[in-house]
Parts: C-alpha cells; sequence; structure tokens
C-alpha cells in the first residue's frame, strides 16, 4: 500500500522553535528547587553536565534523521537500523513517553494560569489538550506558527530575565555571594551530584523529538542539525545561567522546597517593574513554556503511530494523510490516550516513570549509529555526520545505561513493562505482517549472513526525495557530458566501446579498463530506470572529477543484453537514451545522489518525447538540468543581453557563482573559456544557483 506523504512545509525557524519548544517546560519551571534539594548549588553544575551528556544522543540523531527523514523519528531510526521487533519498542514508547510528558506539561499549564484566575487545573489541561489537537489536524505550518510565536515569547523573556538576573547579581559583592550562597557547593556528596545529573538531564530529553517531524522539513540536511545545534545553545544559556540566578538570589532553604523558583527569584530583582510586572512577565513565560511543549508534543507524538501503520505494526487508518495534508487519525488516536491519562492518573508521577525509558531510547540511537555505518549500506547518506565516531556513540551508551540506574526501581519497572508489551503486541499482532529486518542484517551480512535488501531500496528513495546537495557537480556534468548518436541497428559493444573512448579520454584512465567494466561486472550492466532510458554506471578507485556521456537512439534500440529487466512479454520495449556515468569511489554519497537524480529527471511524463524530439546536443543536455537551476539565452544587440557582445567571458559579471556553460554559435558548440569573445547571436547556457539564477532572470528583464 503506498501512503500519502507529508508536505515538507517547515524551515530552520520551525525546527528550532519545535526542538527549543520541547525542551521548556517544569525542567525550568518547576525542577530546579526540587534538584537542589538533591545536591545545592551544585545543582548549576548538574544543568551544564547534563547539557554536555546529551551532546553524543544530540549528534546521532542529527546524522540519522538527516539520513532517514521519515515521519516516526525514533521509531523509525530503530526499526530501520536494529530491527522491527526493537522497533516496536521504541515506537509504542516514545509515544507513551511523550504523550504523557505532553499531557504533564499542560497541567503545568494550567498550575501557573492559577496564579491569576481560580480555575480547575485538570479541566484547563483537558481543554488545552483538546485546542492543541485541533490545531495539529489543521495543519503542520499553522501548528508550527503557533509553536514559533510561543518560543519567541519564550526566549524573548527568558534572555531579559537571565540579563536583569546577572546584573542583579554582579551588582552584589560577587565573592561574598559565592561563599555564602554556594558553600558547601556538593551538599550531598559526588553521588547526590550524579543522581541530579540523572534528574535534570530528560530536562534536554526533547531536543531529539525534531527527528519525529523530519519528512516534512525542508532541505533536512542543513535545518535538522542547524536546528538542534541552536536549540541545545539555548537550552544551556537559559538552563544554566537561570539556574545560577536562583542558587545567588534566594535563601537556600527555601529555594530548595519552592516549586516555582523562576517566578520566586523573578520577584527579587523586577521589583522595579510596576506591581505585579516581574510576575505576569515570568507566569507569561511558563505559559508559554508549557504551550510550546503541549503543542510540540502532540505534533511529535502523533508521528510515531503514523510511521507504525506505515509499517503494518498498527491499524493502517493511523497511516492516512487526511484532506488537509495531516495524519488526523493519528492526531485524534494521540489527543485520546492524553485525555485518557489525564482523566485516569496523576500524570505528574507517572510521567516521572517515563524518565528512564527516554534513556533507554538515547541508548538506542547510539547504537544504530553504530549499526549503520558498520553496515555498509551505500544508500546510507547523511547530510550530517557525527564527530568522533564511534566513541561519542559508545559514550552515549554508557552513560544512558548509567544514568537509567539512578532513575529508582519503579522507574525500571516501568520501561521494562512497556518493553515486555511491546514484544508480546509484536509477536502476537505484526510479526506476521512484516518482511523487512533493518540494517543489523546487513552487519550479519559482513559475517556471512543475510541482508535486507528491502532497506536498501528504501534508502534509495530518500535519496531520491531528499535531492542533491549543493556541492554536488550534477549541472557541470551533464553541460560537459559528451553526446553520441546511434541507428538502431547498432551493436551495443560499439556504444560501450566508443563511451568509453570518450570518458577515458577525458579521465586519463585506461580504456581496456573502463571497457571491461561496462561489458563484464553485473554490477555496472546497464538496466532500465525508465520508460525508453537505461543506465550504465561504474566507480573507480582512482580520485576523478565524475563524467558522463549520453547515447541518443531515435528511433530505439531492443537488444536484449541491456533489456534484462524488462519483462520479456514487451516485446515493444526499446531504449532512446543510454546514459553512461563514471565517478571515483571516493564519494560514493554523491555517485548515489546524482544517480537518484537522473532517474528522477528522465522518470517525468513528458522526459522520453523531448529526448527524441530534441534538435541538438545543447538541447539533450539541457533536457537533463534543473530547470530552476537553468537558463538559456540569445546575445541580441536590440535587449539587455547586448551589454555582453564583444565581452571576452572573464569579463563578464553574472550574479553570484552562474557560470556559462555552452555556447552555440552559428550551429556549431563552442566550450567557453575565459578569453572566449562573446558575439551577435550566440546562444549561452548559463547554470547557477537557484537564487542567482532568479536574478540574472530579473535583470534581463530591465
Amino acid at each position: 500500500m503506498k501512503h500519502k506523504k507529508l508536505a515538507k512545509e517547515l524551515g530552520l525557524s520551525d525546527v528550532y522553535a519545535i526542538a527549543t519548544g520541547a525542551m521548556f517546560s517544569s525542567g525550568f519551571f518547576l525542577l530546579p528547587g526540587l534538584a537542589a534539594a538533591e545536591t545545592g548549588p551544585s545543582v548549576v553544575l548538574a544543568y551544564l553536565v547534563s547539557g554536555i551528556i546529551v551532546l553524543p544522543t544530540m549528534f546521532s540523531v542529527a546524522e540519522l534523521a538527516t539520513a532517514l527523514p521519515r515521519s516516526g523519528g525514533t521509531y523509525y531510526i530503530i526499526d530501520r537500523s536494529l530491527g522491527p521487533m526493537l522497533g516496536t519498542i521504541g515506537g509504542f514508547g516514545s509515544w507513551l513517553a511523550l504523550v504523557l510528558k505532553s499531557a504533564f506539561a499542560l497541567i503545568g499549564m494550567g498550575a501557573y494560569i492559577s496564579i491569576f484566575y481560580e480555575v480547575d487545573i485538570l479541566y484547563v489541561a483537558i481543554f488545552l489538550t483538546i485546542v492543541f489537537g485541533i490545531l495539529n489536524v489543521v495543519g503542520a505550518k499553522e501548528t508550527t506558527w503557533l509553536q514559533k510565536v510561543l518560543v519567541a515569547a519564550l526566549v524573548t523573556i527568558m534572555f531579559f530575565y537571565i540579563i536583569q538576573g546577572v546584573f542583579e547579581v554582579f551588582s552584589m559583592d560577587v565573592f561574598a555571594v559565592a561563599e555564602k550562597q554556594f558553600t558547601p557547593f556538593f551538599t550531598e556528596g559526588v553521588f547526590g551530584f550524579f543522581a541530579t545529573v540523572g534528574m535534570v538531564f530528560v530536562s534536554y530529553a526533547g531536543l531529539t523529538k525534531v527527528a519525529s517531524i523530519a519528512e516534512e522539513v525542508k532541505n533536512p540536511d542543513r535545518n535538522i542539525p542547524l536546528g538542534m545545534f541552536l536549540a541545545i545553545g539555548t537550552a544551556v544559556i537559559v538552563y544554566v545561567v537561570g539556574v545560577y540566578i536562583m542558587v545567588a538570589l534566594l535563601d537556600p532553604a527555601a529555594f530548595r522546597e519552592d516549586l516555582t523558583p523562576v517566578a520566586t527569584a523573578g520577584e527579587v530583582f523586577l521589583d522595579w517593574l510596576p506591581e505585579p510586572g516581574g510576575l505576569i512577565l515570568v507566569v507569561v513565560a511558563a505559559v508559554a513554556a508549557f504551550a510550546s511543549t503541549g503543542n510540540a508534543g502532540i505534533m511529535s507524538a502523533s508521528r510515531y503511530p503514523m510511521a507504525m501503520a506505515r509499517d503494518k505494526l498498527v491499524n493502517k487508518h493511523f497511516a492516512t494523510v487526511g484532506k488537509l495534508g495531516t495524519p488526523h487519525w493519528s492526531v485524534l488516536g494521540t489527543v485520546g490516550l492524553m485525555l485518557f491519562f489525564l482523566l485516569a492518573f496523576n500524570v505528574a508521577e507517572v510521567a516521572k516513570l517515563a524518565s528512564a525509558f527516554q534513556l533507554l531510547l538515547f541508548g538506542l540511537l547510539n547504537l544504530s549509529v553504530i549499526v549503520m555505518r558498520e553496515s555498509r549500506i551505500e544508500e546510507y547518506d547523511p547530510g550530517f555526520k557525527s564527530p568522533w565516531y564511534p566513541w561519542i556513540q559508545i559514550a552515549g551508551i554508557i552513560l544512558s545505561i548509567i544514568l537509567i540506574f539512578e532513575m529508582g526501581v519503579l522507574s525500571i519497572l516501568f520501561t521494562v513493562a512497556v518493553s515486555v508489551a511491546s514484544i508480546i503486541w509484536y509477536k502476537y499482532y505484526a510479526e506476521a505482517n512484516v518482511e523487512r529486518q533493518g540494517a543489523i542484517y546487513h552487519v550479519h551480512a559482513r559475517l556471512g549472513e543475510h541482508k535486507d535488501h528491502g532497506l536498501e531500496g528504501e534508502m534509495r528513495n530518500i535519496l531520491r526525495e531528499k535531492g542533491l546537495r549543493q556541492e554536488d557537480p550534477y549541472e557541470e556534468l551533464i553541460s560537459r557530458a559528451d553526446v553520441l548518436e546511434y541507428s538502431s541497428d547498432i551493436d551495443y559493444k560499439v556504444i560501450i566501446e566508443e563511451a568509453s573512448q570518450k570518458l577515458a579520454d577525458k579521465m586519463g584512465f585506461s580504456l581496456e579498463k573502463l571497457t571491461k567494466m561496462f561489458m563484464t561486472s553485473d554490477d555496472y550492466t546497464a538496466i532500465p530506470i525508465a520508460e525508453g532510458v537505461a543506465l550504465n554506471h561504474a566507480r573507480i578507485d582512482e580520485k576523478i572529477s565524475p563524467e558522463m556521456v549520453l547515447v541518443r537512439i531515435k528511433e530505439g534500440y531492443s537488444d536484449r543484453k541491456i533489456l534484462s529487466s524488462t519483462s520479456e512479454d514487451d516485446d515493444e520495449s526499446k531504449l532512446h537514451s543510454i546514459i553512461f556515468f563514471v565517478s571515483s569511489k571516493e564519494n560514493s554519497g554523491q555517485h548515489l545522489r546524482i544517480l537518484a537524480h537522473i532517474a528522477e529527471m528522465v522518470g517525468s511524463k513528458s522526459f522520453l518525447e523531448r529526448w527524441c524530439n530534441a534538435d541538438s546536443e545543447e538541447e539533450l543536455r539541457e533536457i537533463l538540468l534543473r530547470d530552476e537551476r537553468f537558463i538559456r539565452i540569445t546575445l541580441n544587440p536590440d535587449d539587455t543581453t547586448q551589454q555582453y557582445i564583444g565581452k571576452m567571458i572573464k569579463e563578464v559579471s553574472f550574479p553570484g557563482q552562474s557560470l556559462i556553460t555552452i555556447i552555440r554559435r552559428k550551429g556549431e558548440i563552442k566550450i567557453p573559456h575565459g578569453i572566449t569573445v562573446l558575439q551577435e547571436g550566440d546562444e549561452l547556457s548559463i547554470i547557477g544557483e537557484i537564487e542567482d539564477i532568479d536574478e540574472l532572470k530579473e535583470m534581463l528583464k530591465k
């Protein structure tokens, strides 16, 4: 069953808002005083250490989410790397933990609202759950618009808060403050400190939830890691500096019993505002924080059942994307589960139990990077690669295990119970529907076991959807490609020999070796990739620039040697295009991205007709160029292009890095050089970045 994909509507600001909003709530507005009771003034250091400890998992998630940008985040990543049984545990556990955290956040929001208005906190939380649920059904863009407003208000107020707090502290005798408020630094010793690190660590757990909406992110290779880095930077600054201010200004005994330490500290140094201006600011920030956590939580959580339904682990209706472009059944199921927990349990107590499960997931995510890297799947092509592999992943796994044991017996039992229930569900409901095995089988394959070939195909589709990266020289490659024309009675061996000659001349590579690659290796046999189009590609050990030869056979070619993968009953199948592509083994990711993009270009409905009707080599090349990155102009003395006539190319200035790749002059093709003088009537093929080509088009209109 083919499922409708979610629209890519989310940019960098959306990713930042979701990641930041998912981290701020109880971790800052409720927890600091309780954490200080466990370790004293060293609670400031505990927040800093926790922010550092989360970095291995952040790096791992940034890598995995750019390689596997699919809804379901943690579930999808664990499923595709470690297999569907662990994926089921990750899916149900992530969904449950995030639902509980979101419900708890809305309880906290109700508590802060009740400071000014006498309301029933539970009813407020239920009402807000329904409102945010409706908003998430309406659309991702509308949801993230609200998220950005909430996070903007939160971050603005918090930075104002900490700036005012820092001024207050430094207006006092800093050394006296340090001696009075920060001594002794570790009130409960080293063990108390590390127990506190485990307690506050979950304050940063929301950072990784951005992976669950990766499918909806534009340019995920850039926006996901950058958004996460900006979010963790914001969180560490606000947490560490904010908690430092609380410790410095509040009475230690009172602070350790205070459930609203942000508001209490604010009353100390925001007293210059009209009463009760300081309290109002803090309450607005708290409400924005809890609301952003609840809103982002519903959005992220709803993607887990959707992804699991796509994979036949739960009912297929959860995968349905409605007319509004959102997984409405999955959103409604998530909201329903939140309402159930709000009405049936003490959410604050149950939400704490989910902390150990979050740490288990962190350990599995770090393990997933190791499995994906060691699987050696060529299609695994993350836009961001974690530094210090594999040591930082190993550190992340070890730290997760250590912190799990700091969570207490009940949290560990909760994690075990959810895991066992998920395994039972998988064995008795889903296993019969599932054929994939995950990248772990590719690690087995290196030891002589089986591969999961379906995963390779799935990841090839991801490569195609993600498209080319900015550094990929696709336009230059097409622009300098040689073009060969043949009649339908040509021998395929002749095509290979002549294409190989062209490529060998350009690369300075052995003609004999290249010809042999194209003719004898199963891996490099030409394969049909679209109607009337076949591809023959090779990778060589030497460091070379990628090169390509385009072959056109207008009347069609029906040699069965290169049509072996088409239906034997289809006698009408003919090739009109054969594309030969060679690159270096040093850059296999780029090779695969270019192959995926070629497949996308030739798969368009009009490709074959345009290809067969093209009048020149230049037109054939242009058919394979991306329209938004390409423009062709004719130099005419009667329009704006006259400014280029008579100039050498090196004297011509185009926007950005735009380049003239081909000059067509009086029916002949000329390769441009810096000293080439442009003449009236020249047709110039120009490539560049989208914004540069748009700017050039505007220039030529004037």
